[in-house]
């Protein structure tokens, strides 16, 4: 994957260098060695590159006491003019990590004008800088001190491949240290090593490559390109079909043949059994396509006509919400090689249908598969590594003229979707902890911003939980509060940070059984003091994203009905939500900090308070 400055550390994809020289002189040193570990995703791979170089001069005699490589055993050892091309392939436009990286690059750089090769400074990121960003009151910062400070196994010091493997360790270890300091992207790295000028300076006097000298270097990254931003605007409610045509799986395929082409249609959904007009959720309903009854002909001729459609039907549906952003559908046949989709509602029903015919005028694209990474991540490197990609989506639309309000829906609906990935990884880990699969149905919803489809870049955690039975720390509630602690904990590493005013279900009033929450709805509309409903306006701006979506659906309702005419609560939930900021100064000039405007507290706060108590005092819920 392309590494952006928004990539997580957790989810880089580099690889790691070290190179073992004739002396410590970078404008004289020869490699006799190097070596290359590659990270995928925050994740040391096994395939280590090794080689010896043939260094042209003869080796010193104090460097093989230290490297133990003398010239007998590089006589036969190819020069660096014929491995470069193969190493300078197996970086490729990798980040490229070392201890004390800017020597290796030195001496890189010199054997490249030495066999005409050239030589383009790569993006770098220095475990020595590294770490004492992330611990800045250690004695020292060789590799053995900070193999024994993170417990980590040294691996063949003074060989070329050893080194790199500890430096390779030592970086994930300090991944984690960094963005508890508040450093989690590679942006954030290389700003922060940039500041360490104490030591880069020295490092300079060495004579050594200057990796972080931001102002004069050549950006490698590229943004992604003009992008068909009509998926981007529009929702799959725009151009589904509904209603969704159904028929039973009993039902002989030449009836399903006679309905398709009766209602014009490519694909039929279908009920269990004989089929009825009940409503039907995705996961119990299968589907029927042309080209299924095509191979159906061409296997069995006209017996297959005869035969019931739950012999041929694919099952389960494939399904994409109706609010979900066009770019999502895209994505999800693109990954699964199929031309048809299920459009269901937000709880779980089938509503409509999507055929590729219908897409066919959007061009998909790096940019369009974003939504469908995130929902296939399977471990925290890989939803980190497609999280990061948001940012460069962004600057896309913006570029393209979509309008501001789109693109926070389109953050936030990844939001959404990052946070249901992140309950899917969670329950993974419950089960490698043996503690099960969940103890009765439950559901995850995202609350304020993300619920109301506003969200920003720079957002933190809002969620909450609901289950379907369980008393207070009940064994059901000490389940779930696990299950929210890996959420967050998971959120929070993908570079999605903790709510700092504790709105997420790890906090036992974001979380509860379905009695519970009517019981905390019940009190909230009833209570009689603001400060007792801090945080409870964000609750009516909920979007369930993970479970069973009715559980908190029937609970939201319940609490629009509770509130419906009550004016006081309308007027405290305005009041616990507390004042909007003015924009402007005494004589009318924009308040400003750090240069900036801020537009939600000065603008869309008290218009979104407003709105919102209004909403609730009336009922509605649209």
């Amino acid at each position: 994957m392309a590494v952006s400055n928004a990539t997580p550390l957790i989810a880089l994809d580099a690889v790691v260098i070290d190179t073992e020289t004739t002396s410590l002189a970078p404008a004289d040193a020869r490699i006799v060695e190097i070596g290359v570990i590659r990270i995928k995703e925050g994740q040391i791979l096994d395939d280590a590159y090794s080689q010896l170089v043939r260094p042209g001069i003869s080796i010193p005699a104090a460097s093989t006491a230290i490297h133990h490589i003398d010239n007998d055993k590089v006589a036969r050892a190819p020069a660096f003019s014929e491995i470069w091309p193969g190493v300078r392939s197996l970086v490729g436009d990798s980040v490229v990590i070392g201890h004390t990286i800017a020597f290796d690059l030195a001496v890189l750089k010199h054997e490249c004008q030495r066999a005409g090769h050239s030589f383009e400074p790569p993006r770098v990121l220095d475990t020595r800088l590294l770490a004492e960003i992330a611990e800045p009151a250690l004695a020292d910062y060789t590799i053995e001190s900070l193999a024994s400070w993170l417990g980590i196994q040294l691996a063949g010091r003074h060989s070329a491949t050893g080194d790199a493997l500890t430096t390779a360790r030592i970086f994930c270890a300090l991944a984690p240290k960094l963005r508890d300091g508040g450093i989690r992207t590679f942006a954030e790295a290389t700003r922060a090593c940039g500041r360490l000028t104490r030591v880069l300076d020295q490092q300079r006097r060495a004579g050594w490559v200057d990796a972080f000298d931001l102002s004069t270097r050549h950006d490698t990254e590229q943004t992604l390109g003009r992008i068909d931003s009509y998926p981007y605007r529009h929702r799959v409610r725009d151009v589904m079909r509904a209603p969704a045509k159904f028929i039973g799986a009993d039902a002989p395929l030449k009836q399903a043949v006679k309905q398709m082409a009766d209602d014009r249609v490519s694909s039929l959904f279908v009920r269990p059994g004989e089929g009825t007009k009940t409503e039907v959720r995705a996961d119990h309903t299968g589907i029927i396509t042309e080209r299924d009854t095509l191979r159906a002909a061409a296997k069995l001729g006209g017996e297959a006509l005869s035969r019931p459609v739950s012999q041929f039907m694919s099952k389960p549906l494939a399904a994409v919400p109706a609010d979900a952003f066009v770019y999502r559908a895209i994505g999800r046949m693109s990954r699964l090689a199929i031309r048809h989709l299920g459009v269901v509602d937000d709880s779980g029903q089938v509503i409509g249908a999507l055929s590729a015919r219908d897409l066919l005028r959007l061009r998909a694209s790096e940019a369009v598969s974003l939504g469908d990474e995130i929902d296939e991540a399977r471990d925290v490197g890989a939803l980190a590594a497609a999280w990061s990609k948001l940012p460069q989506v962004a600057a896309s639309l913006v570029a393209e003229g979509v309008c501001a309000r789109d693109i926070a829906a389109v953050i936030s609906r990844e939001l959404g979707e990052a946070t249901r990935q992140a309950a899917v990884i969670a329950e993974e880990r419950m089960k490698s902890e043996h503690r099960g699969s969940p103890m009765c149905a439950y559901a995850v919803a995202v609350l304020g911003s993300a619920g109301r489809g506003e969200s920003l870049l720079a957002m933190d955690q809002d969620n909450a939980l609901i289950f379907d039975h369980g008393a207070p720390e009940g064994p059901e509630d000490a389940w779930f509060a696990r299950l929210a602690k890996h959420i967050a904990d998971i959120l929070h590493e993908v570079g999605v940070p903790y709510c700092k005013g504790g709105v997420m279900a790890t906090n036992p009033a974001w979380r509860g059984s379905t009695a519970t929450w009517r019981d905390r709805i019940r009190q909230w509309i009833t209570v009689a003091k603001p400060e007792q409903l801090l945080s409870v306006d964000i609750f009516f701006d909920m979007r369930s994203v993970h479970g069973d979506g009715r559980l908190f659906l029937r609970i939201w309702q319940d609490a629009f009905d509770m509130a419906q005419n009550n004016y006081g609560f309308a007027k405290l939930l305005v009041e616990s939500a507390g004042n909007a900021d003015s924009g402007l100064g005494f004589f009318g000039q924009f308040k400003t900090e750090g240069g900036r405007i801020n537009l939600k507290n000065t603008g869309l706060f008290g218009i979104v308070s407003t709105t919102r108590a209004l909403a609730v005092c009336h009922h509605v819920m649209e």
